[in-house]
């Protein structure tokens, strides 16, 4: 009983640890910029002597370019400092460990909104790996085509959920699977 008990202890206080010593350790990202409203973020006035083509979004690019997908050069990649540890439970008994490093790929001026909600990010992606560990997305070939498509359409699902459209794609760096 107290080897059951320890086997499913040890990966979770191995993962609360790292998830404190990682923080601990994580340096500012920002680069030292601060957002500031100012008058550029101000709604410009109407006025008959204005064009049209004056009006811009609140991310820089023209009011006309907001609905179209951002450019390449405009996409930004944040990578989740920690992974994500996800138990497989089987009968009732943890049989192995899902190990996976994620990104996820987002909108330039995005970025300080993600990072603002990184653990409300990490928290909904940590439920989908659940959700599909606990319907066997992680048995047999994981790795397989199909089965990566459809793990990265649920966790893009849930990242979304929690973060808004700003999420526009969710890559698996690493991925592994560790026998209990």
């Amino acid at each position: 009983m107290i080897k059951k008990a320890l086997m499913l202890f040890l990966p979770l206080l191995g993962f609360v640890g790292g998830a404190i010593g990682g923080d601990l350790l994580q340096t500012n990202r920002t680069d030292g910029k601060t957002l500031a409203a100012g008058p550029q973020d101000a709604a410009p006035e109407r006025g008959t002597d204005q064009a049209d083509e004056d009006v811009v979004s609140a991310d820089g690019r023209p009011a006309e370019a907001e609905n179209s997908p951002p450019d390449s050069t405009d996409l930004d990649w944040f990578r989740f400092p920690n992974q994500f540890f996800v138990p497989i439970i089987r009968n009732g008994s943890p049989t192995a460990v899902m190990i996976l490093t994620l990104s996820i790929e987002i909108p330039v001026a995005a970025r300080p909104e993600i990072e603002a909600q990184e653990y409300r990010l990490r928290d909904a992606l940590l439920g989908a790996l659940m959700v599909a560990a606990n319907t066997g997305a992680f048995d047999g070939n994981f790795t397989s085509e199909a089965s990566q498509r459809n793990l990265r359409a649920s966790l893009l699902a849930a990242g979304q959920k929690a973060s808004g459209p700003d999420v526009l794609r969710v890559l698996i760096e690493d991925i592994g699977r560790q026998e209990q």
